[in-house]
């Protein structure tokens, strides 16, 4: 897709929400995006403006869930694992109640492929066994395919919001 294509599909996301309230308050864990993905900042400043507070992912090494750390827009980065910026590691650690999932692609069943480290699938499996959480893929309508092939160790969305439709699971 064209750089001003993704830009659209990410702003049309951004405008229409999130499929579930969010509470004022409520701890939403964004992500940077890499390359083409598509980019969640505008949907996360809409958030914001709605009560969220922010978190984003930390790699805390291979084979480990993401750390989640505080985040304000206008907060200083360091440059983590493959250059994607983190927040500082003095942020402090937070649990999110919703968690937006960057993926590769996803199926009509709720299983995504991320780029194969399984960071968000030990993620997401860690909180939740200790809360309640929503998790929700977001991404661009062409990158769904007919089936993901799922393990045991894949973790299921619940939802998948794209520049065409919400998606729930």
């Amino acid at each position: 897709m064209a750089a001003a294509e993704r830009q659209a599909a990410a702003e049309t996301l951004a405008a229409r929400g999130l499929p579930i309230a969010v509470k004022p308050g409520a701890i939403v864990s964004g992500f940077m995006p890499m390359k083409t993905e598509i980019n969640p900042l505008p949907l996360l400043r809409k958030l914001v403006g709605e009560g969220a507070k922010l978190a984003l992912p930390c790699i805390d090494g291979r084979g480990k869930p993401l750390i989640m750390r505080a985040y304000r827009f206008g907060d200083t980065f360091k440059s983590g694992q493959w250059g994607i910026r983190e927040p500082m590691p003095e942020a402090p650690e937070v649990k999110p109640d919703i968690l937006l999932v960057p993926l590769v692609c996803f199926d009509r069943s709720g299983q995504r492929i991320g780029y194969g480290a399984g960071y968000y699938d030990r993620t997401i499996a860690n909180l939740r066994a200790t809360k309640p959480i929503t998790t929700i893929g977001i991404a661009f309508a062409m990158q769904e395919i007919p089936q993901v092939p799922a393990t045991e160790h894949d973790e299921r969305l619940d939802f998948v919001l794209t520049e065409k439709e919400v998606i729930a699971f």
